[in-house]
């Protein structure tokens, strides 16, 4: 391959889950940009999937609005039927559906463990276990969305560390798994202002804190992502932390 192409994603398919909303919506429409048809799951979302869809469409691809709870494996798989039934082939599986809850260690319950670990790690295997004959059979790649709670601990986000620490494994364990047909990466975020006033201080303190003196926008982490879905096929099992240097402090 010349050293200055980069290959075209005009054409392919690509999932992305909780793909209306936030960082998701931001790397369904960048997916977008590129030619990517894009087929995004939702839960709660409906009024935004349509919104997410229609900004889709009007970038001259087509769109595919699942909804989805990612928490019940049989809608996954329900989901799956669906989306197979509609696209030939996938290209791309981005599992970004996530969960995000500030506990202290000792208010941490049971149900606020399983659900985070239900959508944040086990629904990304779900995903990538179904979507995993399509994907080797168009020599795909996955890419999950970690974060930097799963290499640094945060003493008040226990569940949470924990499941994206998990998610990062999974990464490489399926890096393993599907190879030599699927490249699996991760892309694991620092903190990303998302335009919320109630986190003004909490975003004020982080920014502080990261060398690079600012906070990243949910752009920055779909930049990141398109990385992955046009690097060389070289790469896999890789976590790529988009922080601003936050992990070096």
């Amino acid at each position: 391959m010349n050293i200055s192409s980069t290959p075209s994603l005009s054409g392919k398919w690509a999932l992305v889950t909780g793909g209306a909303i936030r960082i998701g919506r931001e790397i369904s429409l960048a997916l977008a940009h590129a030619g990517v048809n894009v087929a995004f799951t939702y839960r709660r979302s409906a009024k935004e999937a349509e919104d997410t869809a229609r900004a889709i469409a009007r970038l001259g691809v087509r769109s595919l609005a699942l909804p989805c709870d990612l928490r019940d494996q049989s809608a996954v798989h329900r989901t799956l039927q669906k989306l197979a039934a509609e696209v030939a082939g996938l290209d791309l599986l981005i599992n970004n559906a996530g969960v995000y809850q500030t506990r202290d260690f000792g208010a941490i319950s049971i149900e606020d463990w399983d659900e985070m670990f239900a959508v944040n790690v086990r629904a990304a295997f779900l995903m990538t276990q179904g979507c995993a004959t399509q994907l080797r059979a168009t020599h795909g790649r996955i890419v999950n969305i970690g974060s930097l709670g799963g290499i640094r601990p945060w003493a008040t986000h226990a569940h949470y560390c924990a499941s994206k620490a998990a998610l990062h494994m999974l990464t490489q364990a399926s890096a393993k798994a599907l190879a030599p047909e699927v490249a699996v990466n991760c892309v694991a975020p620092g903190m990303i202002d998302q335009g919320e006033s109630e986190h003004s201080s909490t975003l004020a303190h982080f920014r502080q804190k990261t060398p690079l003196q600012k906070n990243g926008s949910a752009a920055d982490v779909a930049q990141a992502v398109m990385f992955f879905a046009t690097c060389p096929e070289f790469i896999t099992g890789q976590i790529l932390g988009v922080d601003g240097g936050l992990a070096l402090s």
